[in-house]
């Protein structure tokens, strides 16, 4: 799914990638006519076929692999060694895209690199990733082309104006029962069909904080839209996370995947399940924000990165309210507080209809006006709700 800008803009540098292939070729070619070794060094030919390498088309597309770092300071590399990419790897670097997006201090922080290295390769991540401003005209094109995941409900998707979007984060918030997990479980199997369908075309990767995730229900769901199970299972990875730390870490893990194959969906269900529990009471209730506020932020860069649309859930409390409000009913507001609110783009707050039915509220969007959908839960997932 094309949704980052810098996918826009890497896309109008294909034709000066592929001529600066071919003259690299080119030399490659040259230098080995060349009989006398002196004629050309052997680590300037190495440094060269690795470039030349690193310049073939990946089947994931804007991603830019880190052996282009490899190169010399003059063919827009930044003279690394493979010692130096291990340590990128085993810090969760894994694409230039990861080093372009991020402050130039924290590549500090990597064993082996110090400041002047850390500028050549911030400086070498600046030209093979550029990014630039653009005018509210492009902005509008990238957005009309922007791949959406279908809801498997059509008012649901009405609401949402086409579905899921893409490159930033979906909040889904409500009480137990209301259809959160079955949303995710639809937008698995979604995320596999044709983009005219709705879909992707590309995997899921599903990050089960509450032990709530059942392939079954793929399986499901895939028989509704017609697709094979296995090729549907075989298209979802699934990660449990234990504590908030281990739920942290395999964020990194998810950057690693997302350089290998092409993914449309990652879902984390939930988001601040480990984090209530990991972190109690009021004297831990500033490092809990703090640590939430980073995995937040960890989300947005690979939503950046990768252009995958980042799904969560998120669990509710009770806020009991004085005055004419108490009188309404149950009031509930979710987690997370402010940091979680200004993170999510979207956020949306299901609760439970009459009978089978839920009610999916547009709770906050910078687009979508507020409205309400009606969708209901069957064996296919989420469906559209029998007219009354």
């Amino acid at each position: 799914p094309r949704s980052s800008i810098f996918w826009f803009i890497m896309e109008q540098q294909v034709q000066v990638r592929q001529n600066k292939r071919a003259r690299r070729e080119a030399v490659l070619e040259d230098s080995s006519v060349v009989e006398a070794p002196a004629a050309q060094p052997a680590p300037a030919v190495a440094a060269a076929e690795q470039v030349v390498e690193a310049d073939v088309p990946d089947d994931e597309p804007g991603i830019t692999k880190l052996e282009r770092l490899c190169a010399t300071v003059e063919q827009k590399g930044a003279g690394l060694s493979k010692t130096d990419l291990n340590a990128l790897l085993d810090h969760g670097i894994h694409c230039v895209e990861t080093i372009a997006f991020m402050p130039q201090r924290k590549l500090c922080e990597v064993k082996g690199i110090g400041e002047q290295k850390a500028a050549r390769i911030y400086a070498a991540a600046k030209q093979l990733v550029p990014m630039r401003m653009v005018s509210a005209a492009e902005m509008l094109q990238l957005r009309r082309n922007m791949v959406q995941i279908t809801t498997g409900s059509a008012k649901l998707d009405h609401l949402l104006k086409g579905g899921v979007e893409t490159g930033q984060i979906t909040e889904v918030f409500g009480e137990f029962r209301c259809g959160k997990t079955q949303l995710c479980h639809t937008l698995c199997v979604a995320c596999q069909l044709p983009i005219s369908k709705g879909g992707g075309e590309s995997k899921a990767l599903y990050i089960d904080t509450e032990g709530t995730f059942r392939p079954e229900r793929l399986a499901d769901i895939a028989r509704r839209y017609g697709l094979n199970e296995e090729d549907v299972l075989e298209n979802v990875t699934y990660a449990r996370a234990y504590n908030a730390e281990h739920q942290d870490r395999l964020l990194a893990e998810a950057a690693s995947v997302f350089c290998e194959s092409r993914y449309a969906v990652l879902i984390v269900d939930s988001a601040t399940g480990l984090f209530r529990t990991d972190y109690s009471g009021r004297g831990e209730l500033a490092e809990r924000q703090q640590a939430l506020n980073r995995y937040l932020r960890k989300l947005q860069r690979i939503a950046d990165e990768h252009g995958v649309a980042v799904v969560i859930t998120n669990q509710v409390m009770a806020s009991p309210e004085s005055g004419p409000a108490a009188y309404m009913g149950p009031q509930v507001k979710p987690i997370g507080g402010h940091i979680i609110g200004h993170a999510s783009q979207t956020r949306l707050y299901f609760r439970k209809g009459k009978g089978e039915t839920r009610i999916c509220k547009v709770y906050d969007s910078p687009s979508l006006p507020e409205g309400e959908a009606m969708f209901a839960i069957d064996a296919g997932g989420i469906v559209d709700a029998p007219d009354r």
